[in-house]
C-alpha cells in the first residue's frame, strides 16, 4: 500500500535511477547536512508528499512526480498551506465540468448540496459528543443546542444564512472540548494564529484534513474550484472545504482528543512566540503519525458491505458527489453509524 511522506527538514529532493533520493541539509536549507545520511525512497511506494521544511528540487524530479502520480503539498513556516503540485489531470471531463457549473448556478440546486455538506457535519459533531457523553462526560445540554441549530439547516435560504448556522453550531461544539480534553483549554477559536495548544492542532488538522480531500477530488472528474457552500476564490480549491466539513470531526477532532487525552502530545510539543503557539518538529510528528493510524484504520461500510480505510472514504464521498451533479442518484453525505 501506497504511504503519505512529510518531509519536516530542510533537504534536497532529486530522482536517483527510478527512485528518489533525500539528502537532509542544514538549517538554512542551502548546503547539504555532511552529518546526515541521505534516504532513498521507492517511488513506488509513495503516493504524495508534505512538505513543511525548506525543500531544493528540479524539473526533472516533478516530472518524474508527475509521470508516477504523485503529488505535493506545501506549507510555510507558520504552517499555512501554500499550494501544491499536482500531477496532469487524466480524468477531466466537460460533461462534469458543465453538470457541476449547472449546479452551482441553479440557487436550489446549490442549496440542496450545501446543505447536505454542513447537515453531515452537524451530525458527525453530534456523534463525538454522544461518545464522549456515553462515558462519563455530560454533554447533554451542549448537544440539544446543537441539535436544535441542526433542525434549521433544512429551511436556510442562502449560503450566508447556512454558513451562520454552521458557525453557531461550531461554537457550541468547541465549547464541548473543554469537558472532553483533560489537561488544555480550548478558549475561543483563533486561526491565523493559532493562540493556544488545542487552536494550533485544529488549525494544523483541518490544514490536512483539506489537501487530503483536495488529493481525493483531483483522482475523481470534479473541478475542485467549483464549489457549493464556500464561495468559489481564485486563489483556493473550494470544494475541497466544502467535503472536509463532514470529515473534520471524524478525522481531525478524534485525533486532537486522542493524542491529548493519552498525554502522547504535550506542552513540551508547542512553541510560543508572540502571540502565536504552534506545533515544533516533534510535535508534528506525533500529530501526523495518529493522523496516519487514522486514515488507515478500517471500519465495515454499510453500503459496500465491505472494509474501506477512512482515506478511502474521502474519495468515496466525492464518486457520490460526482454521481448527484449528473444527476445519477441523491448525494447523502457520510455519517457516522456507530
Amino acid at each position: 500500500m501506497k504511504k503519505t511522506f512529510y518531509l519536516f527538514n530542510p533537504g534536497i529532493l532529486e530522482r536517483k535511477d527510478n527512485t528518489l533520493k533525500f539528502t537532509p541539509c542544514a538549517d538554512d536549507g542551502e548546503m547539504p547536512d555532511v552529518n546526515a545520511q541521505s534516504r532513498y525512497l521507492p517511488i513506488e511506494d509513495i503516493s504524495e508528499f508534505y512538505v513543511f521544511g525548506s525543500l531544493r528540487a528540479n524539473s526533472a524530479l516533478f516530472n518524474f512526480l508527475g509521470q508516477k502520480d504523485i503529488a505535493v503539498h506545501f506549507f510555510d513556516y507558520y504552517e499555512n498551506y501554500t499550494g501544491s503540485f499536482m500531477p496532469r489531470d487524466s480524468l477531466l471531463s466537460g460533461k462534469m465540468l458543465l453538470a457541476q457549473t449547472s449546479h452551482y448556478q441553479n440557487k436550489k440546486k446549490r442549496m440542496v448540496i450545501a446543505r447536505k455538506f454542513i447537515e453531515g457535519a452537524a451530525y458527525n459533531m453530534l456523534k463525538n459528543l454522544q461518545y464522549y457523553n456515553r462515558r462519563g462526560k455530560d454533554m447533554e445540554d451542549i448537544m440539544e443546542l446543537i441539535s436544535k441549530l441542526a433542525a434549521q439547516i433544512p429551511i436556510t435560504q442562502t449560503t450566508e444564512e447556512l454558513m451562520g448556522v454552521e458557525g453557531q453550531i461550531r461554537q457550541y461544539y468547541y465549547e464541548a472540548f473543554n469537558l472532553i480534553i483533560n489537561d488544555f483549554e480550548m478558549g475561543n477559536r483563533t486561526k491565523q494564529p493559532p493562540g493556544n495548544e488545542v487552536n494550533a492542532l485544529i488549525s494544523f488538522g483541518n490544514m490536512v484534513c483539506y489537501t487530503i480531500c483536495l488529493r481525493a477530488i483531483h483522482q475523481t472528474q470534479l473541478n475542485p474550484t467549483i464549489s457549493y457552500l464556500h464561495k468559489p476564490g481564485e486563489r483556493r480549491y473550494s470544494l475541497a472545504l466544502d467535503i472536509s466539513e463532514i470529515f473534520k470531526p471524524i478525522i481531525v477532532d478524534r485525533v486532537i482528543f486522542k493524542v491529548l487525552n493519552r498525554k502522547e502530545i504535550q506542552e513540551k510539543h508547542f512553541d510560543r512566540k508572540l502571540n502565536k503557539c504552534l506545533l515544533n518538529t516533534t510535535g508534528k510528528k506525533i500529530f501526523v503519525k495518529a493522523l496516519e493510524d487514522r486514515l488507515s484504520e478500517t471500519f465495515k461500510h454499510r453500503s459496500l458491505n465491505r472494509s474501506v480505510s477512512y482515506r478511502h472514504l474521502v474519495k468515496l464521498e466525492c464518486y457520490k458527489l460526482a454521481k448527484h451533479l449528473l444527476e445519477i442518484e441523491e448525494y447523502k453525505p457520510f455519517k457516522m453509524y456507530w
